[in-house]
């Protein structure tokens, strides 16, 4: 049986507002609230209430006979929580039917992972916790931001302890090797690698609706003919798709809801089952080991590298002013500061300031790359300020490294200092309920608990008394004091 897993991805960033270079030091606020809440409600109304409601509609009709994947980032949770609540409800209602495994990923979906090593594995375990406080799921399979992925990154989500990471099926990285199998990383030996099956995925998102391609119209059981017409060796079909696809870049007027619904009906005719990725990690091998020396993303059609978001000096200036601060960003604790931080690393920022024609003008609110940089560095330089009244320039890298040692040493010693205190205050009301114990059995009545010590003491007593009774010329104590008064 032909094994096929979908990949539904549903990312928005806290989009700036205009700030211009007079906000600096007097406006520290720097979102569109209104783009924001207007973006995130049209495609809740668009795509995600509908999309979801077909996925339910497939879980009731078909039972585990369909199943996905789904990928949302930290950023879009919280707002589609502030704003359409409704979609949080009905992809927990995926996740209660068990047709739907969620992914983890970046909380911002940040560049951290080629960026800064220590904030991308913090940025997960945040975005893990939102997955299982949300969703009721912990993630065992990563998806990192559009897919980035290569060696270093593969050693990092194995140390995290996921199974597995989706990443893109770059052709200049498989070479002859079908996308079609589970992988493994050559660095990271215990982590499998499920590699994209682009053209599949393509056939839906750019040619479902293009009347010039040569396969139009598509229909659900030409799509699975193709699924099922695959060499019978290969093991797993993964296709990627944002869920905007679905009511967003293609409306409903086009039948893509009803082309959705009817693939589990096909595939179950021509023995192609829809799965979730821990199942397929669980029960197929490795059929090999990949290397991928250099960071490849999902986001342009080579997939060779990230110039997406790292392509011109624009975004490199911005990136290296933005992570050079992290380590002084790690040491504050103000929770205002904390969140701009993780929205101003979401990479769609960067993407604004893409020159290299990667960059589609109906995604970025900017006239220009050029605009978006500015009005980014505007922001950034605000931040700046505020994390240098923290921290001030004049300490030096070293003086701060030391610094961060030291607190590092000390949240160490307070941890291990409230472990032994709790064993002691454990050690502690362990004695009190032992010596109450006690306590208690030596106070119960006689009447109550009479051991056999207590029992020959009062027989030796009686005895005693009656003895003295019996003895002549021996008076009880209160009679003699009375003869002695007379």
């Amino acid at each position: 049986m032909k094994n096929v897993c979908f990949y539904l991805n549903i990312h928005q960033p806290y989009r700036l507002k205009r700030y211009r270079f007079f906000d600096i030091g007097n406006d520290h606020y720097y979102y569109d609230d209104f783009a924001n809440e207007d973006i995130i409600s049209n495609l809740a109304e668009r795509s995600y209430i509908p999309m979801c409601k077909t996925l339910l509609d497939m879980a009731n009709e078909y039972g585990q006979d369909f199943k996905c994947a789904i990928s949302i980032s930290g950023t879009a949770v919280e707002q589609l929580q502030q704003s359409e609540p409704e979609v949080i409800e009905l992809l927990r209602k995926l996740s209660d039917k068990g047709c739907v495994e969620f992914l983890a990923g970046t909380f911002a979906h940040s560049l951290s992972s080629i960026e800064d090593p220590e904030e991308f594995m913090r940025q997960v375990k945040v975005e893990q916790k939102v997955i299982k406080n949300v969703f009721g799921q912990t993630p065992k399979v990563f998806a990192n931001t559009e897919l980035i992925f290569d060696d270093d990154i593969a050693s990092l989500i194995q140390a995290m302890g996921f199974k597995a990471a989706v990443v893109p099926g770059a052709k200049h990285i498989l070479g002859w090797k079908s996308p079609d199998y589970v992988y493994s990383s050559a660095t990271a030996p215990k982590l499998k690698l499920l590699f994209t099956n682009d053209k599949l995925a393509s056939d839906i998102s750019h040619n479902f609706n293009n009347t010039d391609w040569a396969e139009y119209p598509l229909t659900a059981d030409k799509y699975v003919n193709w699924i099922a017409e695959l060499p019978a060796e290969e093991q797993i079909v993964n296709i990627v798709l944002s869920m905007d696809t679905f009511g967003g870049f293609l409306p409903a007027s086009s039948g893509i809801f009803d082309f959705l619904k009817a693939l589990p009906r096909f595939g179950k005719e021509k023995g192609v089952r829809f799965t979730s990725p821990s199942e397929i990690v669980g029960k197929l091998k490795a059929v090999d080991s990949v290397t991928v020396p250099y960071a490849i993303s999902y986001v342009d059609g080579t997939r060779i590298d990230v110039s997406a978001w790292k392509g011109n000096d624009l975004q490199r200036e911005a990136l290296n002013k933005l992570y050079g601060i992290a380590e002084r960003v790690s040491m504050v604790e103000d929770r205002k500061i904390q969140q701009d931080w993780e929205y101003l690393q979401g990479s769609d920022h960067f993407f604004y300031m893409a020159t290299n024609n990667q960059a589609d003008a109906a995604f970025s609110p900017y006239d220009s790359p050029f605009s978006a940089f500015t009005n980014y560095m505007n922001v950034l330089a605000d931040f700046l300020v505020r994390v240098e009244e923290q921290f001030p320039e004049n300490v030096d890298n070293e003086e701060l490294n030391s610094l961060l040692l030291t607190i590092r040493n000390q949240s160490s010693e307070i941890e291990q200092l409230k472990k032994e205190n709790k064993t002691l205050r454990k050690n502690i009301l362990e004695a009190e309920d032992s010596n109450y114990a006690a306590i208690v059995v030596e106070e119960v009545p006689a009447k109550e608990k009479k051991t056999p010590a207590k029992k020959c003491a009062k027989k030796e007593t009686a005895k005693k008394a009656s003895t003295e009774k019996k003895k002549p010329g021996r008076k009880p104590a209160e009679k003699k004091e009375t003869d002695n008064a007379e």
